[in-house]
């Protein structure tokens, strides 16, 4: 029997160790969408490749590699790597994601034994492809950027030059690319310092038996837990603006079963993939599916294999959620956070108090390169904006943030003004843009950038300009999103959600995202709330009078209380009257 003490010191160490791995990539990468808004994510697992720790830094990656990394390895042949071996991948047919997204998978040999793997997933700020970011629209994978087949970048500790050198002379960012590269081998190498110490310190020949155990207490805890979710079926269907390349809008339908402690998520009403870059792959709708499980469970069960195993998802090939070769998926986690709004609205009924209101739900990214004025050097930028989080059923929804399992963080305008040729005009809260409701939604944010100097392509791959974050239980919906260039003389001019173009010297980029989604009816929200959002500019006076069916005095600031009751009762007798 294992000693239960033991058994815990050494599960925390495994999560320590995975932890130690991203603060080293962070502190070794060189772009800033890895070093400061912690795109990446990193695990260790067991020699099956099933996840046994995790870091804590992108929840869609963690689920990501728990298909991605058994299915490199199967593909790649486990005997073909030896000690100091190390094998990159972002073949989105092959198990991982979009293209961006490199995993680099090391075997962690002790004693000269395999006994387990290291691995770390890690958003490059390009990939090669037809435009700067390699996150443009698309008809199809090949114009998104390089394709890295499982192949091995380092071997027996030492960067194999050739793999390296190719895959250099096709990105754009080479400065970026070759830190972040290099950082990813350097945390691998990290977990694997600090697994053999874990190993040599408790005399252990391996991990396997606690491995077991691990995976067999995980199991219990979810089936436990997921025994507690309300049994049944539950249906939702959500829509993403349009594909980038026409005006049809994409569906996504889910049925999830849940019951005999399963729970199985049935993609197939889902419309079939296009020719363009919103598509996602299996790994990508996984990881939604598993994101919004663990959210409806008890919080302290594990991720790893033991949680995994439970989650059945059923997604035809050939699907806008499963894509085939060789449709583009530059825009899969567009899709796969959308589908983290679906799954919580099928949930809603049979889980009000869980679930929150529509929330963002996009990636929105912004992404532009050039050639930095004055100098020989092509740079690269990404960033990703913050959107209102949807209400939930006792507080309101945080502004301006990544919602779901996106997690990202802000990029300072400090930070990014000193490193790249841009300038911030405005980054502030839209007021008025939340869903109204008892419980509100975040407000969106509205940020300008443009270009001293030069004239840089960019790329807006986004969403939500024609379907709002959606309220719940007579909340309203969010405000939709909006992308305009504006002109040097002040003339706007609306942008789709997904484009790319030269932007004009002395031109702006404005990005204005999404307010959540309202919880509850307005009517019923606390007047003292209101009074405080009106107070920090974030409702109107307005729009609390016409809306919220509260009366500010103009003078104080305080609640009318009188005024506040006669515009409430009037509200009321006009329901009834409707009745």
């Amino acid at each position: 029997m294992i000693d239960p003490i033991r058994f815990e010191i050494i599960r925390q160490a495994i999560d320590a160790a995975a932890q130690e791995m991203c603060v080293a990539l962070y502190k070794s990468a060189y772009s800033t969408n890895i070093k400061t808004r912690l795109d990446l994510s990193c695990a260790i697992l067991d020699p099956q490749g099933r996840v046994i720790g995790q870091s804590a830094a992108m929840p869609c990656h963690i689920s990501a590699m728990n298909v991605a990394v058994p299915a490199s390895l199967r593909i790649y042949g486990r005997d073909n790597l030896e000690p100091g071996d190390q094998i990159a991948t972002n073949d989105p047919y092959q198990g991982a994601t979009h293209l961006n997204d490199i995993i680099v998978i090391a075997p962690l040999f002790v004693r000269g034994r395999l006994i387990g793997y290291a691995a770390n997933l890690a958003h490059h700020v390009d990939v090669g492809g037809a435009h700067a970011g390699s996150l443009a629209p698309s008809t199809e994978i090949f114009q998104e950027g390089l394709i890295l087949p499982i192949v091995k970048i380092a071997r027996r500790g030492r960067l194999e030059t050739d793999v390296y050198r190719m895959f250099m002379a096709n990105v754009r960012a080479k400065k970026e690319t070759a830190g972040d590269f290099r950082a990813q081998i350097a945390a691998n190498v990290t977990a694997e310092r600090r697994i053999t110490e874990l190993l040599e310190r408790f005399d252990l020949p391996d991990l396997e038996e606690y491995i077991e155990e691990l995976f067999s207490y995980t199991a219990d805890r979810t089936r436990i837990a997921l025994a507690r979710l309300p049994a049944g079926e539950y249906e939702a269907e959500e829509f993403e603006d349009d594909d980038g390349n026409t005006d049809r809008p994409i569906r996504f339908h889910v049925k999830i079963t849940v019951g005999n402690g399963r729970i199985h998520f049935d993609f197939s009403g889902s419309d079939p993939q296009r020719p363009s870059s919103m598509n996602a792959t299996f790994t990508q709708t996984f990881a939604a599916c598993a994101y919004v499980t663990r959210c409806l469970i008890d919080r302290d069960v594990p991720d790893n294999d033991g949680f995994f195993r439970f989650i059945e998802v059923h997604a035809p090939p050939g699907l806008s959620v499963n894509a085939e070769p060789t449709a583009g998926v530059a825009g899969g986690w567009e899709i796969s956070l959308r589908l983290c709004d679906m799954l919580f609205r099928a949930f809603s009924n049979a889980l009000p108090e869980s679930v929150p209101a529509g929330c963002k739900a996009m990636v929105c990214h912004a992404v532009f390169g050039g050639r930095k004025p004055g100098t020989n050097e092509d740079y690269v930028f990404i960033e990703t904006l913050g959107g209102g989080h949807g209400g939930r059923s006792r507080s309101d929804g945080p502004d301006v943030v990544q919602t779901h399992h996106q997690n990202s963080q802000n990029t300072p305008i400090e930070e990014m003004e000193v490193f790249y040729p841009v300038r911030t005009l405005r980054y502030e809260l839209i007021a008025d843009s939340d869903g109204a409701g008892r419980y509100r939604g975040g407000l969106g944010v509205l940020r300008e950038y443009t270009f001293p100097g030069h004239a840089p392509k960019f790329t807006i791959l986004a969403d939500r300009r024609r379907f709002p974050p959606r309220g719940l239980f007579g909340g309203e919906d969010g405000r939709t999103a909006r992308y305009t260039l504006v002109k040097p003389d002040g003339q706007a001019e609306d942008l789709p959600s997904k484009c790319t173009f030269i932007v004009p010297e002395g031109c702006t980029v404005r990005y204005e995202t999404c307010g959540g989604g309202g919880y509850g009816k307005p009517s019923e929200r606390d007047p003292s709330l209101v009074q405080r959002d009106v107070s920090e500019g974030k409702v109107s006076v307005d729009r609390a009078a016409r809306i919220y069916r509260v009366a500010i005095k103009p003078a104080t600031g305080a609640v009318d209380v009188a005024a506040t009751k006669r515009l409430r009762a009037a509200q009321l007798e006009h329901a009834l009257a409707e009745v």
